[in-house]
């Protein structure tokens, strides 16, 4: 069994410690953030650009690195060499989600060839790639027999979703992983969509993450609108929305017009391919069916934008969503993407408002406050909403 493991990956980090290795994890990266104590340990990666501002911004900045044949993340060489490592986990799902297997293999080379190293590379498109990933770093790391259990655990929990799902109605679905340029989730969202009780149109399971235009989005007419970038907080997500509901088609859309437009914390969940892709479901499947029980995930943010409303808000200092988002893993140009990260979120009105209680989603544009629900947190957080 490995003694040291190094986790490159968000995702790989929860799997290393689902299957019981916690204590064996000696390096991350610096996007792991899940579970609560991997925060702490030795950091080795780092982005070369700054991850603050607008998609459009970000997406200007990493478009400006790649094209010049460089890599949007660096290896700290020096804390790799120091921490002796027999496993490292990384991927080559994307360039510009995480360093690269290249990177890897050349930091290897350089700083660890004295080292008995093993490289476990994941490239996860589908939900089948993520339990396969699962096995694959297990396997390495002698504990399969774990990772069948915890893979069958997960299954269930999917089956138990569509069985609850099935029979009722399935509505049109947009999931948002990009807001300047809009970008429709492609890889294994469209199955999430599928088993939460949904029909998606912009990509098949699998394929990558499209660029789309507004008249597509509105041709598409989504009876439900997922906004769940990749990478960003929700703060940074909001900051953003403004623009969003400012196009001229906004309004038109049939999710915007019956108010059912959600905002979730894609980085936790949707664009993490680890064990809380189950979680990703779960959530789903209350937002697309109000009516059903709560499976235990967390919940999302429903808002009708109408109004720029979100320009303002601001999550409590010291909040788990109040701190700088990591770089969102996701450009244009390139059409592999994603990857990983944290709890999503529940908005309510306050009770006076008349809100049937015990429906998290209800939320009106009168309201002045949202709750933010976050399962890892004991109590709700208030936001204010100008």
């Amino acid at each position: 069994m490995a003694e040291r493991i190094v986790s490159l990956l968000p995702s790989s980090t929860e799997i290393v410690c689902a299957i019981g290795l916690r204590e064996r994890l000696v390096g991350v990266s610096h996007e792991c953030d899940y579970p609560a104590d991997v925060v702490g340990l030795p950091v080795l990666t780092e982005p070369k650009l700054d991850p603050r501002g607008t998609s459009a911004e970000i997406d200007r900045r990493v478009r400006e690195i790649v094209q010049e044949g460089l890599s949007v993340y660096r290896i700290k060489t020096d804390v790799l060499r120091g921490l002796h490592p027999a496993v490292i986990v990384t991927q080559d799902h994307c360039e510009v989600c995480a360093v690269s297997l290249t990177d890897v293999e050349h930091a290897v080379a350089c700083h660890l060839s004295d080292n008995d190293v093993t490289v476990v590379s994941l490239r996860p498109n589908r939900l089948d790639d993520i339990w396969a990933d699962i096995r694959r770093v297990a396997d390495a790391v002698g504990r399969a027999r774990q990772a069948e259990t915890l893979i069958g655990r997960l299954l269930e929990r999917l089956r138990r979703v569509e069985r609850t799902t099935r029979g009722l109605p399935r509505p049109r679905v947009a999931c948002l992983e990009w807001l300047s340029p809009l970008m429709a989730a492609g890889n294994w969202l469209p199955e999430l969509v599928h088993i939460a009780g949904g029909t998606s149109d912009f990509a098949a399971a699998g394929e990558p993450t499209p660029t789309i235009t507004w008249e597509a989005l509105a041709d598409s007419r989504p009876e439900v609108i997922l906004i769940a970038p990749c990478g960003f907080s929700i703060p940074q997500s909001q900051a953003d929305l403004p623009k969003l509901a400012a196009h001229p088609a906004w309004r038109s859309l049939p999710a915007v017009r019956n108010r059912r437009v959600y905002v979730a914390d894609g980085n936790a969940y949707y664009n993490r391919p680890g064990p809380r892709i189950v979680e990703s479901v779960e959530i789903l499947a209350e937002m697309l069916h109000p009516g059903l029980p709560r499976h235990g995930g967390a919940g999302l943010v429903r808002q009708s934008l109408s109004r720029p409303a979100f320009g303002h808000s601001e999550s409590p200092a010291g909040s788990a969503n109040s701190r700088l988002s990591p770089l969102p893993r996701i450009f244009p140009f390139v059409a592999l993407l994603l990857q990983f990260r944290l709890p999503a979120l529940s908005f309510g009105m306050p009770a006076e408002t008349g809100v049937q209680r015990g429906n998290p989603f209800d939320l009106s544009t009168g309201s002045r406050h949202c709750k933010l629900r976050d399962l890892s947190i004991p109590e709700f957080i208030e936001l204010a909403v100008s």
